[in-house]
């Protein structure tokens, strides 16, 4: 009898479980697919391809513009398309997060919601670099908002993954949270860097140097907290073996996002998929920051019980 009481517990657990491992890997989904997104907006720009749509939402006044299809014309499109598929997976996250809300964590529903707040208003940005012509603030915006976005959908996804902590992260999550802050700020000057096409203008005319050279400087405070951050990792004792994991992978990609932007500098952005690779590199690197600090914070907090 005891036997069949607990098989029965076992099996309504499990059932409660189902929504919120459905919507963890919903969320992990569109994690990827915003990446992509970024990826496709940095070579959309790159290849001033910008306007290569003239209108929105539609291009050309069609779904599929198969009569003035290129290159150009492509990325601009497909950006649109992969963007609209986004959408409506975040409208699906809210959804379910509101539909099963019982079974879920109190913060899940609201948290979706603001993430279909982010990507509605990103697509409103959206709009407007094409309405206004690529006016440099609202290209800058775009990203900013699309970083954002990215951010709130890994704190989601990490918050929601199994993961018991040795408690032993100590001061870590500030670390991160500040690294990430760092990050996050040195992408919107790199945005500012790109859609004011800041070097071409130095190099060309002397003119927006300080632009470019704000964001060279800029390198140095997240430089500095992610070794920080990797050095207090190595020196942790018995740490998580997926935070120590995390800011290896930080490491490794802080030296490639340095030595993608310089070759980007001395190349005077002349090659494109090296300017694609630095803004999407970029991004993981703030992608990993953030994954790390989630997870950090919840040691912290499993050592307090």
């Amino acid at each position: 009898m005891s036997e069949f009481v607990l098989q029965q517990q076992n099996e309504a657990a499990a059932e409660r479980q189902k929504p919120k491992e459905v919507i963890r890997r919903l969320v992990w989904k569109i994690c990827i697919a915003t990446l992509i997104l970024m990826a496709i907006g940095s070579a959309t720009r790159v290849m001033n391809a910008g306007l290569a749509c003239p209108d929105w939402p539609l291009c050309y006044g069609e779904l599929v513009p198969a009569k003035q299809m290129n290159l150009q014309v492509f990325l601009e499109w497909f950006h649109r398309l992969d963007a609209a598929l986004i959408g409506v997976s975040a409208i699906a996250l809210c959804g379910l997060s509101w539909w099963h809300r019982r079974f879920l964590p109190v913060w899940l529903p609201w948290a979706s919601t603001f993430a279909l707040f982010l990507i509605v208003f990103q697509g409103i940005l959206g709009g407007l670099t094409v309405t206004e012509l690529l006016r440099f603030d609202i290209v800058t915006a775009h990203l900013g908002m699309a970083l954002l976005f990215f951010t709130t959908l890994l704190i989601i996804g990490t918050a929601l993954t199994p993961y018991q902590g040795t408690g032993t992260a100590g001061k870590l999550p500030w670390v991160g949270l500040i690294a990430t802050v760092f990050v996050y700020l040195q992408s919107l000057l790199g945005a500012l860097v790109g859609s004011r096409w800041a070097v071409h203008q130095c190099f060309g005319g002397s003119q927006l140097c300080t632009v470019m050279y704000s964001h060279i400087a800029g390198l140095m405070p997240p430089t500095v907290v992610i070794l920080a951050m990797v050095f207090i990792c190595w020196r942790t004792p018995a740490l998580h073996p997926a935070l120590r994991r995390l800011a290896n992978m930080a490491g490794g990609l802080l030296s490639l996002q340095i030595l993608l932007g310089f070759a980007t500098f001395r190349l005077h952005l002349q090659v494109e998929p090296l300017t694609v690779s630095h803004q999407t590199v970029g991004a993981s690197l703030l992608g990993t920051l953030v994954v790390f600090t989630v997870l950090a914070l919840r040691d912290s907090v499993s050592a307090e019980y």
